[in-house]
């Protein structure tokens, strides 16, 4: 039988499966590309109206990369690891000729003609695009209910918010719509909905992977990262789409190892440095004995965890907050004096306080920055991770009069985005009420791999992101 003929397992089982066991079982014949894809927009088809995890579902193109991918896969050609691989993209993403509004009144009928690169690489990796999820406006303004889409919903109970800004992407992973997803982290848009949905989420080194063709956030804050169920997953896809990108002025020609080789399964004699106190006061207790939980699995698998002290969450969050508001007014100044209307009303309340920020301010949060990162990196001397909470507490209800995120907790994420070193979170239990949780690995500059190392050791030892939301 060809590869185009093979009839399928029970798609019940496909969602179930890993990037890893899919590939495999295209190259085997017992999987057709085409078929993978057709239970992706069937599941889509079946149970989005209620997640609202898609802007737009791009079914015919998807088709067409999947008869493709099967027919290659056929004649013996074969791309890598991600080949055959249905994935999202965030919709602030552009992508040829497909809406790429940024969940933007601003931008509703904006049709890029060309892709950015980490689209093009996913593609030409053998990536088959199922769509583009929904945001935060702009990757900052939500969760809105005043925009042309509604946001999305968490899989686990719709009653809920599935984090952001990666939102759409999170929820589509959790809710096995797609195996695999990029989103963008300015402040850790990619970890936090990643936690809220049970997934797993890589923050790469600022510069691994370009963002030419990605609606800017904060220039020098934004990051581009891989969302999938394992950290197995994600070393595949961050090895489809990493790499220098001369058209990025913040890329970063560094070699691109094999993140898959990485996974040993081994984290003997690794050296972890414990973050407790960014999460000690602040979380709930449901996070704070997940996470000492998980460290005791880290501690069974043989990897030095010793206490840590580095600078106050704070002083992260208020550095990279004045940063990123300045740059922030600087991308959508015009638009705010000639259309402020078409905004949303979040988008426009954090946005309009940058246009106050004075250049002193901007410079001096910007050499606070360089010393925080400073004082960071000298700890890995000692330590070659740190590991804390993926966030603070479970997800927050879907409420149009809820609290603003930023006002209600600290954001243990952002120390990895404002020093712009590589951070990985995966999935270490549920709350009483059924709601995921996350812990969170950060490593050196440029060494994902040992990052990821960590995180599939972590996986293989515990059974958390084997969970699956009952959406039914």
């Amino acid at each position: 039988m060809s590869v185009i003929e093979a009839e399928p397992v029970a798609t019940t089982d496909l969602v179930d499966l890993s990037v890893l066991e899919l590939g495999r079982m295209m190259r085997s014949g017992d999987l057709s590309p085409v078929v993978l894809t057709q239970t992706c927009l069937d599941r889509i088809a079946r149970y989005d109206g209620r997640l609202n995890s898609f802007i737009t579902v791009c079914a015919e193109t998807a088709l067409a990369q999947a008869k493709t991918a099967a027919r290659e896969l056929a004649e013996g050609i074969d791309r890598g690891p991600f080949h055959g691989i249905p994935f999202a993209l965030k919709d602030n993403v552009d992508t040829a000729g497909v809406l790429s509004s940024s969940h933007s009144r601003i931008f509703v009928d904006r049709f890029p003609t060309e892709s950015a690169t980490v689209a093009s690489k996913l593609e030409a990796a053998g990536g088959i695009l199922i769509g583009k999820t929904a945001t935060f406006e702009f990757a900052i303004g939500g969760p809105s209910w005043d925009l042309p889409w509604p946001p999305a919903r968490n899989p686990w109970n719709r009653d809920y918010l599935p984090g952001g800004s990666s939102s759409g992407s999170g929820a589509a992973v959790g809710a096995r719509f797609v195996p695999a997803a990029i989103g963008t982290d300015t402040g850790g848009s990619v970890r936090w909905p990643a936690a809220m949905c049970g997934i797993t989420g890589l923050k790469p080194t600022y510069g691994r992977i370009s963002r030419r063709g990605v609606h800017p956030n904060t220039y020098s804050l934004d990051h581009c990262g891989p969302m999938t169920r394992t950290a197995e997953d994600c070393a595949i896809m961050l090895g489809a789409c990493a790499g220098y990108d001369p058209r990025d002025p913040g890329s970063i020609d560094e070699p691109v190892p094999d993140y898959l080789a990485a996974l040993t399964g081994s984290i003997k004699g690794l050296r972890i440095g414990l973050v407790r106190h960014w999460y000690e006061a602040d979380a709930t207790d449901e996070v704070v004995a997940a996470v000492d939980a998980a460290v005791a699995v880290l501690r069974d698998l043989g990897a030095i965890v010793e206490p840590v002290t580095l600078d106050p969450l704070r002083d992260y969050v208020d550095a990279k907050t004045t940063i990123s508001i300045a740059e922030l007014f600087s991308v959508h100044e015009k638009d705010m004096r000639t259309r402020p209307q078409d905004f949303g009303k979040l988008l426009r309340s954090r946005v309009m306080a940058g246009g106050l920020v004075r250049a002193e301010d901007y410079v001096q949060a910007m050499r606070w920055r360089a010393e925080l990162a400073s004082r960071m990196m000298a700890h890995f001397g000692r330590f070659d991770l740190f590991v804390t909470a993926g966030w603070l507490a479970p997800a927050d209800p879907a409420d149009p009069e809820g609290v603003d995120f930023f006002k209600k907790r600290q954001l243990v994420t952002m120390p990895f985005s404002l020093t712009g070193m590589p951070a990985l979170n995966v999935p270490c239990g549920f709350s009483a009420g059924g709601l995921p949780l996350s812990l969170q690995f950060g490593g050196r500059p440029f060494d994902e791999a040992t990052v990821l190392r960590a995180g599939d050791a972590y996986q293989r030892a515990t059974d958390w992101h084997l969970a699956t939301p009952d959406l039914a």
